[in-house]
């Protein structure tokens, strides 16, 4: 079992019912907790810098704001650089989000090892997916095995997500079309990227690419 995890959660009662379980369900008792990503990612980085890493990420997607500015406001940005520095390190979120494109995207671009929502069964579902990521197992909540939407989702490759980068940056198609040819990313042809963007369109039933936008970075996709 793992033998040292990171707790970040902001709601106090949430954040000691974690600990509860790892310590009384799971004999986990090396436990670091933080209300803020910010605060989580530093006693990560001393802890990798000591040597002594965490072997285990728990943490929560939104984070209420405080007075004090942070870097990282949400758990996304908070796994992003973590990963960044040991991209071994087991994640699991928690989280009471349930939208099964959004939790299917966590899976798919991030590759975080579980997923448990907040809920009446979710001190169940959290031991069974601490027990089963430790197995090496991928844990996906029944909120998304369960969706007729999981079959139907979209696998989006290296140039859908650099066509979201640069809309969500402002550039038009033709200038993202440009921008493919020098860098000789292809296919880079206006009708070819006509037909991604549409595509794209289809599937998040976005209207134009600002609602188009709009929906990816609700997802988290960029």
């Amino acid at each position: 079992m793992f033998t040292k995890v990171l707790v970040a959660e902001d709601y106090e009662i949430a954040n000691q019912g974690i600990i509860k379980i790892l310590n009384e369900k799971l004999d986990i008792h090396n436990i670091q907790e933080a209300k803020y990503c910010d605060d989580a990612y530093l006693k990560f980085r001393k802890a990798h810098q000591d040597q002594e890493e965490f072997q285990l990420l728990i943490t929560d997607l939104s984070f209420k704001e405080d007075h004090k500015i942070q870097t990282r406001t949400s758990g996304i940005e908070l796994i992003k650089d973590i990963r960044s520095i040991q991209p071994h390190i087991k994640v699991i979120v928690y989280s009471q989000e349930n939208r099964p494109d959004k939790i299917n995207m966590l899976f798919n671009k991030f590759h975080i090892n579980g997923y448990v929502c907040k809920g009446q069964q979710a001190v169940k579902e959290l031991i069974t997916c601490i027990n089963g990521v430790h197995e090496g197992k991928i844990m996906q909540p029944p909120e998304l095995i369960n969706s007729s939407h999981t079959s139907m989702t979209i696998q989006l490759d290296d140039l859908d997500m650099i066509l979201l980068e640069e809309l969500a940056q402002g550039f038009t198609k033709k200038e993202i079309r440009i921008k493919l040819k020098k860098q000789k990313i292809s296919p880079n042809s206006e009708s070819a990227i006509d037909k991604r963007v549409s595509r794209l369109f289809d599937y998040f039933k976005a209207k134009n690419s600002t609602h188009l936008v709009a929906i990816v970075k609700d997802l988290g996709l960029v």
